[in-house]
């Protein structure tokens, strides 16, 4: 048997098709120590997650009150943004909450094990200096007898007491001195070489989404149905064009709560996040109404938010890690270039998982697993009512156009029955960044993606808006199943389940 699987627990070697693992321990908001880092973890990351989709809402809004030209405008330019944002963003984020998670636990195991071998050295000099007395001094001064021995100790009283005392003092300072290194050396900014990797990462590509939509902001709303003489087109270009300005900042500001994530603070970025879509919502009717700039008032509004958040999180990543690395060898571009190519939304629990796996504890990484699955299926089916009724009595904030609204009322089945399935989906894939698992959800992914084109082709034809809803419910269902059969069937890093 391997070391992987003799390091295993018995409890994990019993099924050798492991679908049971996801009913394990099914007491899902369990006060265990796993349960609170989980609810650690995961509230404040789902708070900073909702917030933004308000924000959006609210914007929604605003933008609702100027008429359905520039409404249906700003719907095609987000919907551009975002399709080009998920090539970068989301695999940007996964990715490196699980590196940094990964290199921080073993950067503080390495850590721990050279203090603890530094102390053995201390310890076993200490004890060969108190046995390397001569022996020939030690009957040297056994000869002189004792007379001799309290005359000395007579003629050398005071300054025996003044410089032992100084002696004892001085050793007694230096050592409480090192005790008292330790707690600060917690403080000290760490070297974490995916951290840089990612923030120059996110930085090129942040630049390279701007310069590809602002110059290609025509073509590609033609290439989404807005024609050369539609009324949508010049407020959608302007949306466009400006929102672009931002992406190196979003990308930056994703990629370093993907950082954050990686240490298992979700604070910081709750508390960035807050700031940036408080300081959105207030400049939107000021920029909008106030100073009478439209849709571009809008982008110019979410624009703004997104550097603050980006500086905010700048000022305090610096604080927690070097962010130049000693040398240029110590980036990891190729570990990045090879992984990026998977389009997945960023989950939190990746970090307590990849964790787990660098520390090869295969029981906390499938109880961890498990448990999130278990959580997130039932928030899902919370989600899902929660959306269906503010979507059913809100629908009427975002717009007052009967056409919008009808359209509003097709979609609210699909939107609010699909979050149980979606919430599966969006776990499976932190499961999967991780477990390390990348190839997997790059190739699934394909497949997956692949059936779904083909669906909504199909299905768009025949059943119109309706069809399309009914593909992407078919995109996000296979997402999930191809999480289930990845480690239902225990292959690829799950294996260790099936013994």
């Amino acid at each position: 048997m391997s070391e992987e699987s003799a390091s295993q627990p018995a409890g994990l070697r019993k099924s050798k098709m492991p679908l049971s693992v996801f009913f394990r321990d099914a007491r899902l908001f369990k006060k265990d120590e796993l349960g609170s880092e989980i609810i650690r973890i995961a509230l404040p990351a789902a708070m900073a997650l909702a917030a933004d989709p308000v924000a959006s809402l609210i914007d929604t809004a605003f933008i609702g009150r100027l008429g359905p030209v520039e409404i249906a405008a700003v719907g095609v330019a987000i919907a551009i943004f975002n399709q080009a944002s998920k090539v970068t963003i989301f695999p940007l984020v996964s990715i490196t909450t699980s590196f940094v998670a990964e290199e921080d636990t073993v950067h503080r195991n390495t850590k721990i094990e050279a203090e603890k071998a530094e102390d053995l050295k201390k310890d076993s000099k200490s004890g060969e200096a108190k046995e390397s007395i001569p022996n020939d001094e030690m009957l040297e001064s056994l000869e002189k007898g004792s007379a001799t021995n309290n005359k000395k100790n007579i003629e050398n009283k005071d300054s025996l007491s003044e410089d032992d005392c100084k002696t004892i003092t001085s050793r007694s300072s230096t050592h409480t001195d090192t005790k008292s290194v330790n707690p600060k050396q917690k403080n000290e900014r760490r070297h974490i070489p995916s951290a840089s990797t990612a923030l120059i990462v996110g930085g090129i590509l942040g630049l390279v989404q701007a310069i590809f939509l602002i110059f290609g902001a025509k073509p590609l709303l033609h290439i989404m149905g807005v024609k050369s003489g539609s009324a949508m087109l010049n407020p959608a270009r302007k949306y466009l064009a400006l929102r672009a300005l931002g992406s190196p900042a979003v990308l930056l500001s994703l990629a370093m709560q993907g950082v954050f994530r990686g240490f298992k603070d979700t604070k910081t970025p709750l508390y960035a996040t807050v700031i940036g879509d408080l300081t959105n919502i207030i400049l939107d009717p000021i920029f909008i109404f106030v100073c009478r700039w439209g849709v571009s008032g809008a982008a110019i509004a979410h624009v703004v938010s997104q550097y603050l958040i980006s500086v905010i999180l700048l000022w305090r990543l610096m604080k927690k890690i070097d962010l130049l690395p000693p040398s240029v060898k110590d980036l990891q571009f190729s570990r990045f270039l090879k992984n990026d190519l998977v389009n997945a939304f960023p989950v939190n629990h990746a970090a307590i998982i990849a964790c787990a796996f660098a520390e090869k504890d295969y029981q906390k990484a499938t109880t961890a697993a498990t448990r999130v699955l278990q959580m997130s299926f039932i928030l899902g089916i919370g989600l899902a009512v929660v959306v269906g009724l503010a979507l059913h009595f809100g629908d009427i904030i975002f717009s007052k156009d009967p056409n919008v609204l009808r359209i509003i009322a097709i979609g609210i089945p699909f939107v609010a029955g699909t979050q149980p399935i979606n919430a599966l989906a969006f776990v499976f894939d932190g499961v999967n960044f991780g477990a390390s698992d990348f190839a997997y959800s790059s190739y699934s992914m394909v497949l997956v993606a692949t059936a779904s084109i083909a669906a909504i082709f199909v299905l768009s034809k025949t059943g119109g808006f309706v069809g399309i809803w009914v593909a992407l419910t078919i995109f996000m269902g296979l997402r999930a199943f191809a999480g289930v059969w990845r480690m239902g069937t225990g292959t690829g890093p799950w294996r260790f389940l099936r013994g």
